[in-house]
């Protein structure tokens, strides 16, 4: 985790853009957290974290995510 002050964030903008793609960086004023700055999650990480949470039931990111468009364009 790396603490910067929202002066020095604004200042080295460019610094810490690259900065986050390691670790966290937590932004203050007067002392305390205003912001967290984290690096984005792929969409294959959340689909496989929610893939976790969900019994497998045989059916697959492409067939829900054709499901979804059908109902869609149904309800248009």
């Amino acid at each position: 985790m790396i603490q910067v002050t929202a002066t020095d964030f604004k200042i080295n903008l460019g610094k810490y853009l690259t900065l986050v793609e390691r670790e966290n960086i937590h932004i203050t004023k007067n002392g305390m957290d205003i912001a967290i700055l984290v690096p984005p999650r792929s969409q294959a990480s959340v689909i496989d974290e929610i893939m976790g949470v969900i019994p497998d039931d045989g059916f697959t990111v492409t067939q829900a995510r054709a499901e979804r468009r059908v109902l869609h364009e149904n309800s248009n």
